[in-house]
C-alpha cells in the first residue's frame, strides 16, 4: 500500500531488510528509542521514515494512524506500507511502516539533554498532557503512551509534540473514564522507567531519577480534561459565561465543534456543555487568513503580528480591507524577513520558530524601552547577540 504521489518510494530495495540497505538515499537523523529498526530516506518530495516490524503491528500502526489523520490529529503522517510476503508475518522484518519525517523534530533525550531543561521541564509536561488530551477527545487509547513515542519540536515558547508510534493503539468512538485512567497509569509507569535509564546513562543514582514525571504529566491531563469536558451551570443573566467559555476553550488552541444549552427544568438555568474539535484553532485562522503555516503556538503569534502590521497601516474597517492587508503584511513583512532569518539560521532551522523568536525579541526589547522598536531594530539586535529565544536541543 502506497500513496500514488509517493511512488519514487517503490525504487527502495524493499525485498532487503532495511537494516542491509546501502543507498545514498539514507540519512543520519535524530531518532527516539525503538524496539523496532528505524532508517531515514530522503527522496525528492521529502524525507520518510521507515520503521520494519511484524505485519500484524504494522497494518495496526498504519491503519491507526490513517484514521487520526482524518481527524486532523496530532501523528506522524503514514504514507504507505510494505508487505513482504516471504517472510513469517511474526517476523521483525516482516512489514515496513512508511511515514513523513517531521521537520525540525527530535526525541525526549535529546530534549532532556539540552542546556537550561529545568525551564523547559514545565513545557514538556504541559505539552505531553496536552497530546493525550487530544488523542483521547479522537477516541484514541493508545496503550504504550511514553516519552519515547512521541517526537518534539519548538513551537514559539511552547513544545508541541506528535505521536509516532501507533502500534498498541486503538480508535473508539468515545473512550470510558476507565480506558483513560488505563492511559495514565500505563503512561505514569513508562515515564519511571525512561527516567531510570536517563539517571543511569548520566551516571546518577537511581533515587535521583525525576520519578514524579510521570505523576505531574497525569496532574496536569487532569486539569486540562475538566476544563475540556466540563459542564457549566448558567442562569438567565450569564449567558456572556457561554463567550467565556468558547474563549478559554480558543485560548488552548481548541475548536469548538459544538454548543449544546440544556434547558433546566425549573427554567432557572441551563446546563452548558461544548464538544471540542482538533487543537488547531490560531493555526486554521492564520491558514484561513494569510495561507502561511504554522504551529499552533507559532500561528498565535504571528496572528498577534499580522494585527501588529495591521494596525501600523492604519487598520481597516472591513473584511476585504483586512484581506488585502492580509496580503500585504504576508509579502512585505513576513516572507522578506523569513528569508533574511533564514540566511542567518542556516537549512536546518526552522524558519517559523526563527520569526517567533524574533518577534518575542521585539517585544522585550519594545517593552524595556517603553516604546515599540519595530521589527527592524530587533533583527539588528539578533545579528549582534546572536539568535535569542530558546536554545536548541543540545544546546546548538
Amino acid at each position: 500500500m502506497l500513496r500514488p504521489d509517493h511512488a519514487e518510494l517503490l525504487e527502495l530495495d524493499w525485498a532487503r531488510s532495511i537494516t542491509e540497505w546501502t543507498t545514498p538515499r539514507l540519512v543520519d537523523l535524530p531518532a527516539g528509542i525503538s524496539r523496532h529498526a528505524v532508517r531515514f530516506v530522503a527522496l525528492e518530495r521529502g524525507t520518510f521514515a521507515v520503521k520494519e516490524l511484524p505485519r500484524q503491528a504494522g497494518q495496526r500502526d498504519y491503519d491507526v494512524l490513517q484514521d487520526l489523520e482524518a481527524r486532523g490529529g496530532p501523528s506522524v503522517r503514514p504514507v504507505g506500507l510494505v508487505i513482504r510476503g516471504g517472510e513469517d508475518p511474526g517476523s521483525e522484518r516482516a512489514a515496513c511502516l512508511i511515514t513523513r519525517y517531521v521537520d525540525y523534530s527530535f526525541s525526549y533525550r535529546e530534549l532532556l539533554s539540552g542546556r537550561d531543561f529545568g525551564p523547559r521541564r514545565q513545557q514538556l509536561l504541559d505539552a505531553f498532557a496536552l497530546l493525550l488530551a487530544q488523542l483521547h477527545l479522537l477516541g484514541c487509547l493508545w496503550a504504550d503512551c511514553s516519552l519515547s513515542n512521541v517526537l518534539y519540536r519548538f513551537d514559539a515558547g511552547t513544545i508541541d509534540t506528535i505521536m509516532v508510534d501507533a502500534e498498541t493503539a486503538s480508535i473508539y468512538p468515545v473512550l470510558s473514564d476507565g480506558q483513560r485512567r488505563q492511559d495514565l497509569e500505563t503512561m505514569v509507569d513508562n515515564v519511571a522507567g525512561e527516567m531510570m535509564d536517563i539517571a543511569a546513562s548520566q551516571g546518577l543514582p537511581i533515587d535521583e531519577a525525576d520519578f514524579h514525571m510521570g505523576e505531574d504529566i497525569a496532574r496536569r491531563y487532569e486539569g486540562l480534561w475538566a476544563e475540556i469536558s466540563a459542564e457549566e451551570r448558567i442562569r438567565p443573566q450569564e449567558q456572556f459565561r457561554i463567550t467565556q467559555r468558547i474563549n478559554r476553550l480558543n485560548e488552548l488552541g481548541f475548536e469548538v465543534e459544538e454548543i449544546q444549552v440544556v434547558p433546566h427544568p425549573e427554567r432557572d438555568h441551563v446546563h452548558l456543555k461544548t464538544r471540542v474539535a482538533d487543537r488547531n484553532y490560531h493555526r486554521n485562522r492564520l491558514r484561513e487568513l494569510t495561507g502561511v503555516e504554522a504551529g499552533e503556538d507559532q500561528a498565535r503569534q504571528i496572528l498577534a503580528d499580522l494585527q501588529y502590521f495591521i494596525l501600523a497601516q492604519g487598520g481597516a474597517d472591513t473584511a476585504p480591507g483586512k484581506a488585502l492587508l492580509a496580503v500585504r503584511w504576508r509579502t512585505e513583512a513576513f516572507e522578506p524577513m523569513l528569508r533574511r532569518l533564514a540566511a542567518v539560521i542556516g537549512p536546518k532551522a526552522d524558519p517559523v520558530q526563527a520569526y517567533t523568536d524574533l518577534l518575542y525579541l521585539r517585544y522585550m526589547l519594545s517593552a524595556g524601552s517603553k516604546r515599540d522598536v519595530g521589527t527592524e531594530a530587533a533583527f539588528e539586535e539578533w545579528l549582534r547577540v546572536g539568535r535569542p529565544g530558546y536554545p536548541l536541543p543540545g544546546g546548538s
